[in-house]
């Protein structure tokens, strides 16, 4: 009715709006005489003539464009001509489109204009010619080419769980797939005890996936931040508990790694021996771990005889065996604190790359071994003394001798395993240099012992008496560790780590295990993450910068709610932030308003309408359609766990609760329960429906947020063995609370995060912030006259870091996307061009933290 007295006006502006003495757009004359000149009032306004009400979801995200998003882009072009270190970023990320002669911007001119005054800074034209050397595009276009096209995801693919994809496939339904997930949903659960209490020692078994799951070591006196928890630990406890889930026979071990020169040092300072050290800080990781929630099946060390007799006993099969050379070593001793400096108490320049403060083992920055001799303006990290160079003779593992044998295992392990990306690739960039021999002792006091009679002074070195830690912790947990260790038949390895250790475990570790020809179980799933930072920086104790593991828990924020948001942004194909603001909005919005709202709605309708008891379902095509999405989305979910894409499985929960809130908003049971009896038993049946779903998300949420899991099938008074007969042998989505069934006291889950409290945690981790990256890129471009940290040297950190993909992989990704695009007319539309260039300035120019994790 109301398109009948409508009356939309289409005419210049002037005739729109008289009484204005300019013409104004957008204007939309109302039936009533008034105008409206608000972009968002007037898509509102015509939205609610055609009777499509509007949603809370939908005013959300009008309230945050109005208040956040335009307010953001204003004051960023407010402010356009100050150059900011995002201009310079952008620019160079844009380069090769907008200096393209071929390629028009007139419809963009303010882009067109930014672009041609950012060109014009001095600093960056004598970039340009240094970096392109005359070559114009084709510098970066050969670079370009020599990369892998990019994955594009497929609707299809498991990867793709996400709303919008999931409004596709729900059209793609048909209605056989449908009524099948309805009728396995309405059998119910089938009965089974439950049988996930542990049972120590947990050993292999014939017939079952026996799993066996480590991550990387920690190191004993560094209190680990929320980067080492993500990347080691956290992951391999998400992929252990689901593993138990599914009903595989795992054992997860862990601990920490005490030998070497810190513990020495750490000792020296705090005026105690390195054991009681060890045995301090063992604790200290003990309780941050517990406080979130890790569930080891053993937490142990590497002081232990177990280490000494396993690691010798491999040290002798590989002499035996001929795998060991010996040689006469340069290294670095300073003689200020009379010692022989161990590789990660050197620091200096890459020679290499240039990076400022590369260790005596490795480049943190381009990820090249280094001899710590190597090393440009060497300086010890304990007392900023130069070192001096003396000779040793030490024993190095052959890995040339024992290239062909690791290639060889390489294939297969890469080709039927899950190796990340990024684990490949690091892996076969050691390849393709070409294996050379690697020192495998050290002249140092606290280590594994070398037993060699003409070594006796000397004890291994940590890489090589490291990862052997695995099995001496499993040594310790059980006598019978060699089922574990030695059984790579009934034995499935999973390793999770952090991208910088990679090689110690794709390359060292094996050759060492397959020298030893002693039928170790080797790693047939390398989980590597990328790196996770600290807003805009890097985490820092000593300057006070990020939240690190003994601190979290004095936030106030629950360990859950730490775990959902550390997950959430897992860096897994390339690096991440954590961002306070952002930690704020996904808890508000992902777990409070979505995922929290669902659940409590369900159970407070079952507990007010229904006197706590689940109501009769009677389902309808509508609640048939919903256990087929729900169904669709537990699929992926478990497919993606599968391949330890964890970070995209979590994605599967808040899709379901999506899900759900949509299906409850658009059948009102609130309103249908106050109606005749039809309107009850619909209400009954959406109630019905809701609750179980809600029991399904503490199924899948168990993995991710342990405590939430058993609250809320605590509140719901669920079978004990719902989780695991839902996920086990892939039976789905099933009815786990029947009509009839008693629920709890339902009460909210999450709690909001304010913005006071917030900026305090902010201001609280913030630090000095002070970055040297400035210095050391001016220093290898040859400007050293510039200041630090000028928008030039990010310019040039930029184009330096591209060639090894460290950083601002989300503009490389994106140019790959269009240079390797077979659409010619997606890749050649100009409008396409025009808004990745807008969308991608202004994300930048607004946010570019948040910019990098859009890409």
């Amino acid at each position: 009715m109301c398109m009948c007295i409508c009356v939309f006006v289409f005419f210049p502006p002037e005739r729109v709006v008289p009484f204005l003495n300019r013409p104004v757009l957008p204007v939309l004359l109302l039936p009533s005489g008034q105008h409206l000149f608000s972009p968002n009032a007037i898509c509102q306004y015509l939205f609610e003539v055609v009777g499509k009400e509007a949603s809370d979801d939908g005013n959300q995200l009008l309230e945050w464009e109005a208040t956040e998003l335009q307010v953001r882009i204003f004051s960023s072009f407010s402010k356009i001509d100050l150059l900011i270190v995002a201009d310079i970023v952008l620019w160079a990320a844009l380069y090769p489109i907008l200096s393209n002669s071929t390629f028009e911007a007139g419809e963009l001119p303010s882009v067109r204009g930014w672009f041609k005054r950012v060109s014009q800074v001095p600093a960056c034209e004598a970039a340009v010619q240094r970096v392109l050397q005359g070559k114009g595009l084709d510098a970066l276009k050969n670079f370009l080419q020599k990369q892998p096209a990019p994955h594009i995801q497929r609707r299809d693919s498991p990867s793709s769980a996400n709303a919008t994809e999931m409004e596709d496939s729900e059209l793609m339904m048909t209605e056989e797939e449908v009524e099948v997930a309805a009728q396995a949903w309405s059998k119910g659960l089938p009965d089974c005890s439950d049988s996930t209490q542990k049972k120590h020692p947990i050993l292999p078994q014939e017939g079952k996936r026996n799993v066996l799951v480590t991550s990387a070591l920690p190191y004993v006196n560094n209190v680990p931040h929320l980067g080492n928890i993500i990347g080691c630990v956290l992951s391999a406890d998400v992929f252990a508990r689901y593993g138990r889930l599914r009903g595989w026979n795992l054992l997860y071990v862990c601990g920490t790694d005490e030998y070497g020169t810190a513990t020495e040092n750490k000792a020296r300072e705090e005026g105690l021996t390195p054991q009681e050290i060890c045995d301090k800080y063992h604790a200290v990781h003990s309780s941050i771990y517990k406080w979130f929630q890790i569930d080891f099946d053993y937490f142990g060390r590497t002081t232990t005889e177990q280490q000494t007799e396993i690691a010798q006993d491999i040290f002798w099969r590989l002499h035996e065996r001929g795998y060991l050379l010996e040689d006469v070593v340069e290294q670095l001793r300073c003689e200020n604190c009379q010692r022989f400096l161990a590789d990660r108490f050197v620091e200096g320049v890459c020679p290499h790359c240039k990076y400022p403060e590369a260790r005596g083992d490795q480049c943190d920055k381009c990820g090249r071994l280094i001899n710590a001799v190597e090393l440009k303006e060497p300086q010890c990290k304990v007392c900023q003394q130069t070192p001096e160079i003396r000779s040793s003779k030490h024993l190095f593992l052959d890995l040339p001798k024992l290239e062909g044998e690791l290639e060889q295992w390489l294939e297969k392990s890469m080709g039927s395993g899950d190796w990340t990306v990024n684990a490949k690739h690091i892996t076969r960039s050691w390849l393709r240099d070409g294996l050379k021999p690697r020192c495998i002792t050290r002249d140092l006091q606290w280590g594994t012992p070398v037993p060699h009679p003409d070594f006796s002074d000397k004890v291994f070195y940590v890489w090589f008496d490291a990862p052997i830690g695995y099995l001496s912790i499993t040594a310790n947990y059980t006598s019978e560790w060699e089922k574990w260790w030695k059984n790579p038949q009934q034995v499935e390895l999973y390793n999770f780590m952090a991208k910088d250790n990679v090689p110690f475990h794709s390359v060292v570790f094996p050759c060492s295990l397959l020298g030893a020809q002693d039928n170790y179980t080797l790693v047939n799933n390398l989980v590597a993450t990328e790196y996770l930072n600290y807003e805009d920086t890097k985490f820092s104790k000593s300057r006070g910068v990020g939240v690190f593991g003994d601190m979290a828990k004095d936030t106030g924020i629950p360990s859950d709610v730490w775990r959902f948001y550390l997950l959430y942004l897992r860096p897994e194909g390339q690096d991440s932030a954590f961002s306070w603001a952002d930690m704020a909005l996904k808890n508000n919005s992902e777990l409070l308003n979505n995922l929290g709202n669902f659940i409590n709605r369900a159970g407070m309708f079952v507990s007010k309408f229904f006197e706590g008891h689940v109501p009769e379902m009677v389902l309808q095509d509508e609640d048939k359609r919903l256990i087929a999405q729900v169904c669709w989305e537990l699929k992926q979910y478990i497919q993606l766990l599968d391949k330890v894409r964890i970070r995209d499985a979590l994605k599967c929960i808040l899709n379901i609760s999506r899900h759900g809130n949509q299906y409850i908003q658009v059948n009102e049971p609130w309103k249908k329960i106050k109606g005749g009896d039809d309107d009850r038993k619909r209400a009954g049946t959406v109630t019905g429906v809701s609750v179980n779903v809600a029991c399904l998300l503490s199924a899948m949420l168990e993995p991710y947020m342990p405590t939430v899991s058993q609250t809320i099938r605590d509140q719901l008074q669920a079978p004990a063995h719902c989780a695991r007969a839902m996920l086990y042998a892939d039976r789905g989505f099933l009815c786990s609370l029947s009509a009839g069934h008693r629920i709890g006291t339902v009460s909210p889950l999450f709690q909001k995060l304010e913005s006071e409290q917030i900026e305090a945690l902010r201001k609280r981790f913030g630090g000095q912030q002070v970055s040297g990256r400035g210095v050391w890129m001016l220093h290898h471009c040859g400007v050293e006259q510039q200041a630090p940290d000028t928008p030039v040297a990010t310019f040039f950190f930029f184009f330096f870091s591209i060639r090894d993909r460290v950083i601002f992989q989300a503009p490389v990704r994106t140019l790959q996307f269009f240079h390797h695009s077979n659409n010619k007319e997606l890749s050649n539309n100009k409008f396409t061009v025009h808004m990745f260039t807008f969308t991608l300035l202004v994300c930048f120019r607004a946010s570019p933290g948040a910019a990098m994790q859009l890409f």
